[in-house]
């Protein structure tokens, strides 16, 4: 499967199907060689960087296969929750290549995950007081809001001026303040400014900011930029230039070692970049119902198990990979969900009948990690395609799990 990169290709398509047939439906099925790929068109593209380090989003597709698979090709991991550094501990990532950058979490959980010996970013002031009065000995970052807006739309941007997430750039005297205070060291700064950011002016404007600001630190050792950057959704789509961003970035990181007097690690870290293209999500068409306007293609799952379209408005291909010769019509994909859970809205795809397989296409990030059991419904397979053979990485889900936690009193 790994040298058949276009759904277009019968063959592709004719595994894809026996994949749906094997496993059934709703599936998740991973390209490892896709995620390869991109790993190592993004190591190329920053060479010219003598410490560079990728650290994959795990928050992207958190299945301890593909977190293993990472690992395997050398990336570092960015984590978001306990339980993230948990799976990467247990993936085989070495606490060092862990970073940690929680936002909104509680003291308690910060102090466990210097139990666990991996990199912290802390995000907000009072987080930062209370950390550095119990662990001056233990070095961290600090996440910067940069006050730049981008990212495609205001649900995934994140390093604007009335966001949640980092320690304003405004409030540097005040961060300065605490650690003379508290003792406390700072070996690193961080920055993530939102998701789907094609304009490359974006990375260099709050590079700009973290240079700035790190000028003013003398032992850190890391300047970790994020991610965010945009992959094609559709046909023709626009994507983050990445020689252009690699570049520019390289040639502003050497001008910024430089100055500072020492060399330091660049590092980013993609998640959709990595795993998005190398996802498929398989559903069998349970059904197609006309009504005056519109004609629905209803499909054995919903938002429940693929919820980016209904939450952030996201665009995914829709393909039917059992009728791809078939004459075009519109359709309106919809799930099983006693909801509004439009997978696709007034779409031309080719002509669709009961039971046919759909494929949507950029299914590999934030689409199974957000799923749930809405409806009582159980979550779908996932499976990884590895040196041309397909392995199941998750079991469907079964009325046994559903009931794994209740407990039961007399009523």
């Amino acid at each position: 499967m790994n040298e058949l990169e276009n759904i277009s290709s019968p063959v592709y398509r004719e595994q894809l199907i026996r994949l749906g047939k094997k496993y059934g439906t709703p599936l998740y099925i991973y390209d490892s060689f896709k995620i390869e790929k991109q790993y190592i068109k993004m190591k190329n593209a920053f060479s010219g960087v003598k410490c560079f380090r990728i650290n994959y989003a795990c928050k992207a597709n958190t299945n301890l296969n593909v977190l293993k698979f990472l690992q395997k090709l050398g990336s570092g991991l960015d984590t978001v929750s306990i339980q993230e550094v948990e799976l990467g501990l247990k993936a085989g990532f070495p606490a060092k290549h862990i970073i940690f950058t929680p936002n909104c979490v509680s003291i308690q959980e910060i102090k466990k995950a210097v139990s666990f010996g991996v990199r912290i970013n802390i995000d907000n002031l009072s987080i930062l007081e209370q950390f550095g009065e119990d662990h001056t000995d233990y070095p961290v970052g600090i996440r910067i809001n940069p006050h730049i807006m981008a990212g495609g739309n205001s649900k995934i941007s994140v390093g604007h001026v009335d966001s949640k997430f980092g320690i304003s750039y405004y409030q540097i005297p005040h961060m300065k303040k605490i650690l003379k205070n508290t003792g406390l060291k700072i070996e690193g700064f961080h920055m993530h400014t939102g998701s789907d950011i094609h304009d490359v002016e974006s990375f260099l404007q709050g590079a700009k900011v973290l240079f700035k600001i790190a000028l003013d630190f003398p032992y850190i050792d890391y300047i970790d930029f994020g991610s965010g950057f945009k992959v094609p959704y559709r046909k023709n789509d626009i994507k983050t230039d990445l020689t252009y961003l690699s570049h520019s970035m390289t040639e502003k990181f050497k001008d910024f070692c430089k100055e500072y007097g020492k060399t330091v690690t660049l590092i980013f870290e993609p998640g959709k970049f990595l795993v998005s293209e190398s996802g498929y999500f398989l559903v069998s068409v349970n059904v197609v119902k006309q009504t005056p306007s519109t004609v629905f293609a209803g499909v054995d799952s919903g938002f429940n198990h693929f919820l980016r379209p209904m939450f952030y408005d996201a665009y995914h291909c829709i393909e039917n990979i059992s009728n791809p010769n078939g004459r075009f019509r519109f359709y309106t994909v919809v799930g099983y969900i006693c909801e509004s859970d439009t997978f696709g809205l007034n779409r031309k795809i080719s002509e669709i009948r009961e039971g046919d397989f759909l494929c949507i296409k950029n299914a590999g990030a934030y689409c199974f990690s957000m799923s749930s059991n809405y409806n009582s419904r159980y979550r779908p397979s996932e499976v990884m395609i590895l040196k041309g053979k397909d392995f199941l990485i998750r079991k469907r889900e079964t009325m046994q799990d559903l009931l794994r936690n209740i407990v039961e009193i007399q009523i």
